[in-house]
């Protein structure tokens, strides 16, 4: 079931959907981080030229090195400051599966632009949260490589499941097929993970990790026994 649930969802993630969602997410993080660095290099220049005014070189060098720390820094933050973005689209993932994989089926109902911005930053703290720990214990070896995929596993599966239940179930009913199909969450949040763990291509993560539990959810409703309350109900 989940090994299933991940090939459909890596067999899709080039699809114009897909690609769609993910140029627009990256577009956007380019030019935030961008900004960023412009103002970052104008809001030093303002600070220190006062103090420097005799020493103009001085002054450019510290704004330069300012300007290539950030941009060294930038590099790491593309992956996560794109799964922000990407956070938002989600609901396009889900409707570009659900519309290829699912058509006789009734689609699911899209998140609200609010309530997605605050699911993507949900997403950010959830996976910021569980890398810290992973940091904390970098002194360990092994120990703090099992605990990033244990940690990211669990969480990343948890939260990108109840999203895609949430399309179709109440926030109840949801956290019911979760729990009885915890498992599964896992194992599909393990591969989650692993996905993140891969330079360049973590870039996609939200894309895929949206898939697959979109893929998870039909096939554990297909053989749930219980009929999913409607998305609106009260839990």
């Amino acid at each position: 079931m989940v090994l299933e649930s991940a090939r459909r969802a890596i067999t899709q993630l080039f699809s114009p959907g897909f690609r769609s969602v993910m140029w627009k997410s990256l577009g956007l993080t380019i030019a935030l981080l961008i900004g960023a660095w412009f103002g970052m290099e104008a809001l030093v220049d303002w600070l220190i030229s006062p103090y420097l005014g005799s020493w103009p070189w001085v002054a450019t060098a510290l704004v330069w090195m300012t300007g290539a720390g950030f941009f060294v820094g930038a590099l790491f933050l593309i992956a996560p400051v794109t799964a922000i973005f990407a956070g938002v689209f989600l609901d396009d993932i889900a409707e570009a599966v659900e519309a290829t994989h699912y058509p006789q089926d009734a689609p699911g109902r899209a998140t609200a632009i609010l309530p997605s911005i605050v699911l993507s930053l949900k997403f950010l703290v959830v996976v910021a949260a569980a890398n810290l720990l992973a940091l904390l214990l970098v002194l360990l070896p092994g120990i703090n490589f099992a605990v990033f995929f244990l940690v990211n596993g669990y969480l990343l599966g948890r939260e990108y499941f109840t999203f895609a239940a949430l399309r179709l179930r109440s926030e109840a009913d949801a956290n019911r097929l979760r729990r009885r199909n915890g498992t599964a969450v896992f194992l599909a949040g393990l591969i989650i993970a692993g996905f993140m763990a891969v330079p360049l291509l973590n870039l996609l993560t939200p894309a895929f990790a949206a898939a697959i539990m979109v893929h998870l959810h039909k096939q554990i409703s297909a053989a749930d026994s219980v009929a999913p309350a409607p998305a609106g109900a009260a839990g």
